[in-house]
């Protein structure tokens, strides 16, 4: 596996069982995998020797990140190496304008978006987009707000920019890279519809959750999504799947998704890895999304995605200004046993993702006060 994220750190765990050899490519000794992965190779990934050298041996190569140069991804399948996903399919993850370009040419609904140059290219498609808008259905104030992204490389709300006026529509362009402008959709919340595929074509799909966004990182999803008419999920589903096989994904895919007012589901961002609206499945599902990925990438049989509870909550637990979130433990333990902790031995800074939790039940309020009660102790801003 490529990358020695948290992703990798759990991939690795649901590999254990199967008695699978992991050999990791990491950045650094103290990232979150090579903490736990006996097989490390410290290098940098953007280095296309240093890959060939990582993937000598290998039966198969996955990732936990999707910023690995396609053109290098295309050297290691020239040298045999199964690449899950391959490059073909993995630079639509990458690349947010060739995302765009393939969903729409394939019929899948996304908000208004092109490439933009300049801040005068974002005026005009500020003003092209006037009026009612032609997806989102909302009146958009003359065109502003505009979503700004960077093409490539943006991930947490990093590399996304929401611009009222051309003034600020500059910002994006100083780092020299290519722009993507898309229409600030008037949604009423966000969704996420998991998959997995397999080599010969296997799929399954994940009951469809709510992600709750806060300041552009994901704080809290619910499973499922609470309310999301039947046909709206499997329509969700159905998308999702439908991308998986058009796009050639091997391994998971996540299709981030925004719900209208007016009660359509619009694609917003694709990741090919597992991913934090998947994290609840460790505990909530038969069998995790860690697990399917590892059984994917392997093409053996998929494992049963259905909830094993009503409802699961997973909560991200983010830094502090209370580092030692271990001695937390003794009062989240004991106000619920059935609390499943997962920590990525990551160093504790404010912001940044250092652990989940997952809780589960038949009472959605209640679900949901526990997850919150523990993330919030763990981080510090509860106290009792």
């Amino acid at each position: 596996m490529v990358g020695g994220g948290q992703l990798a750190r759990m991939t690795h765990e649901a590999g254990i069982p199967l008695g699978i050899r992991f050999k990791l490519l990491s950045d650094t000794p103290q990232d979150s995998a090579a903490q736990v992965v006996g097989d490390v190779v410290i290098g940098d990934y953007r280095d296309l020797d240093t890959l060939r050298d990582f993937a000598r041996g290998c039966d198969v190569i996955t990732f936990d990140h999707e910023h690995v140069p396609t053109e290098h991804l295309r050297a290691l399948e020239a040298d045999g190496i199964p690449v899950r996903p391959g490059p073909d399919a993995l630079v639509h993850a990458q690349d947010k304008g060739v995302m765009r370009a393939k969903l729409v040419e394939i019929g899948v609904p996304c908000p208004r978006h092109r490439i933009v140059a300049d801040p005068a290219d974002v005026v005009a498609f500020a003003a092209e987009g006037a009026g009612t808008s032609r997806s989102s259905g909302a009146e958009s104030g003359g065109g502003f707000p505009v979503v700004l992204k960077t093409v490539r490389g943006g991930y947490d709300g990093k590399g996304v920019w929401v611009v009222d006026s051309p003034e600020e529509a500059a910002e994006p362009f100083r780092a020299g890279v290519p722009v993507l402008a898309e229409e600030k959709v008037d949604f009423v919340r966000e969704l996420a519809a998991n998959v997995v595929r397999s080599p010969h074509g296997q799929a399954v799909a994940y009951p469809v959750v709510e992600s709750q966004q806060v300041n552009g990182v994901c704080d809290t999803v619910i499973a499922p999504a609470p309310d999301l008419d039947e046909s709206l999920a499997l329509q969700a589903e159905e998308m999702a799947l439908r991308i998986a096989k058009e796009l050639g994904v091997v391994g998971h895919l996540a299709v981030e998704l925004f719900q209208t007012a007016d009660g359509r589901i619009l694609v917003n961002e694709l990741a090919m890895r597992p991913h934090n609206s998947g994290h609840w499945t460790q505990d909530g599902a038969v069998t995790s999304q860690f697990a399917n990925h590892v059984r994917a990438v392997l093409d053996l049989p998929l494992g049963d995605p259905r909830a094993r509870a009503p409802w699961t909550v997973m909560c991200n637990v983010l830094g502090g200004d209370y580092p030692d979130m271990y001695s937390a433990y003794l009062h989240c333990m004991a106000r619920d046993p059935q609390l499943k902790i997962h920590m990525y031995g990551k160093d504790v800074k404010p912001g940044r993702k250092v652990g989940h939790v997952n809780t589960y039940g038949t009472d959605l309020a209640d679900v949901l006060d526990r997850a919150r009660h523990a993330a919030g102790y763990l981080r510090g801003t509860i106290t009792e």
